[in-house]
């Protein structure tokens, strides 16, 4: 069991959707950070590829069974895994407009893209604050609807854990 590396809770949406994954399948988690989403996926029996750009914050998860950790710098340099595909994709609390539709590209047929970040109006609790970093309203809806099957979406103010603006989206790759 690889429980005791938890740092922090994995969110509660991603949770709830990763079940659609197939069970023990290859599953991407983009800017993963200190590994709170890869290592409970870990724990579940998937095989994940974690990737961030920090090799520090990554650390605590080299070594760890069914992880695989990537240090890359998804904004400097081109996509490293042109040729792998995944079962399932988690984006938490990261935002990188030219990365959207790379993600629906390297999902498998059936594959499964949870998504939540920051949106416009959570600048009022804190960071992010740059537009850049912040979704438009509808944002992944607009982006996703067109090549993925929506399954849940919402967005909007939430106060706990902590008061912020989110927008998540769960969709799926036609089989």
């Amino acid at each position: 069991m690889i429980g005791q590396y938890l740092i922090e809770k994995p969110s509660p949406w991603i949770v709830k959707y990763a079940p659609l994954i197939r069970k023990e399948g290859r599953v991407l988690d983009l800017a993963c950070g200190n590994g709170r989403h890869a290592i409970w996926l870990a724990n579940q029996g998937y095989q994940v590829d974690a990737i961030d750009r920090d090799a520090q914050v990554v650390s605590n998860m080299v070594g760890i069974d069914n992880i695989n950790v990537f240090i890359v710098d998804l904004e400097a340099s081109d996509w490293p895994h042109s040729d792998q595909r995944y079962d399932g994709i988690i984006v938490s609390r990261y935002l990188y407009r030219p990365l959207l539709h790379t993600l629906a590209a390297i999902l498998n047929p059936g594959g499964v893209l949870i998504y939540e970040t920051f949106m416009v109006g959570n600048e009022h609790y804190g960071k992010p604050t740059n537009p850049d970093f912040l979704l438009l309203p509808n944002e992944l809806l607009e982006i996703y609807s067109p090549l993925l099957n929506i399954i849940a979406f919402e967005q909007g103010e939430e106060k706990t854990p902590r008061p912020a603006v989110m927008q998540r989206l769960c969709a799926n790759k036609n089989s």
